[in-house]
């Protein structure tokens, strides 16, 4: 699609009306600024403005964001996500050094880093998630890190490389419902998910992962998929609403009520998760600063 055609159709997307729950704090202030200022000085990339996220008012004011690394260009296409898709641009070195660089000026004491899907790379960019949680830390011991890594097609050794970095949390989504990966998610597996979540909790690590509402599933479907998450070792899930990022993704079936999303909390906790942020505008990175007493 031309870009033209593309931009007119975000702006449409932008325009439509959400339910009265919905409130989102506009991006702005110098926290907001410092921190877009920086991004753009050197040349690094956030899910927050890639991925449209609503709560870049609230977490770039106070002056906290997820970094995306390994470029802005994913391998994949998921039905819910705006990052763009294609070939990707080759793997730059040098960003693990400007992005701790960056982390030590913004003062940052909890950062969550994430990326697009390098299946291009043989290790699915794997060492390069390694040198950068390296990086980071070396250059900012007192930081603590999440991240939120791709599914590394199930390939153990890989996961493995990002574990030995030493995170304090390790975040993998399964983003839905087992009915509706297929739809949603590219390449992406429920099972594969599964697995990757199992294999970090039984390496001792905290283990996170989190799904979105409203794209067509059934509450037992949801206790289910929490199960299933308990069952591999899960201690940190977030839950939130579905918001579709243009008219080019998949489209919202329902928008679920703020009472809804405290009842999913509730029985998450019964369930043994020990922390369960539940709310419409949650995303996986939200109050991630909390996660790391799992």
């Amino acid at each position: 699609m031309p870009l033209s055609k593309r931009t007119d159709v975000i702006g449409k997307e932008k325009a439509r009306r959400l339910p009265e729950w919905f409130r989102m704090e506009r991006p702005a202030g110098g926290n907001y600024s410092q921190l877009k200022n920086l991004s753009e000085k050197n040349n690094l990339h956030t899910i927050c403005k890639s991925g449209n996220c609503p709560n870049i008012g609230e977490c770039w004011n106070a002056g906290t964001a997820t970094f995306m690394i390994l470029g802005d260009i994913c391998t994949r296409a998921c039905k819910f996500c705006s990052v763009k898709t294609g070939k990707p641009m080759p793997v730059d070195w040098d960003e693990p050094h400007r992005l701790a660089a960056s982390i030590k000026v913004l003062k940052v004491r909890h950062c969550v880093l994430t990326s697009v899907d390098r299946d291009d790379l043989e290790d699915g960019g794997a060492s390069f998630w390694a040198e950068t949680i390296r990086t980071v830390k070396e250059t900012n011991p007192e930081v603590t890190l999440e991240t939120l890594i791709p599914d590394f097609r199930g390939r153990q050794g890989d996961i493995q490389q990002v574990i030995d970095a030493g995170p304090e949390v390790i975040s993998h989504n399964l983003e839905t419902v087992k009915r509706l990966t297929p739809r949603i998610r590219s390449l992406n597996k429920y099972e594969t998910s599964l697995d990757v979540v199992r294999y970090i909790s039984s390496k001792g690590v905290i283990s996170k992962s989190g799904i979105m509402l409203g794209l067509g599933e059934t509450r037992e479907e949801v206790l289910e998929t929490m199960n299933d998450l308990r069952e591999a070792g899960c201690m940190v899930m977030t839950i939130g609403q579905y918001l579709q990022p243009t008219l080019l993704n998949h489209p919202v079936k329902e928008y679920i009520r703020p009472e809804v999303f405290r009842e999913y909390k509730k029985a998450g906790l019964e369930k043994g998760f020990r922390f369960v942020e539940s709310s419409p505008l949650v995303r996986s990175s939200y109050h991630a600063e909390r996660h790391i007493n799992a």
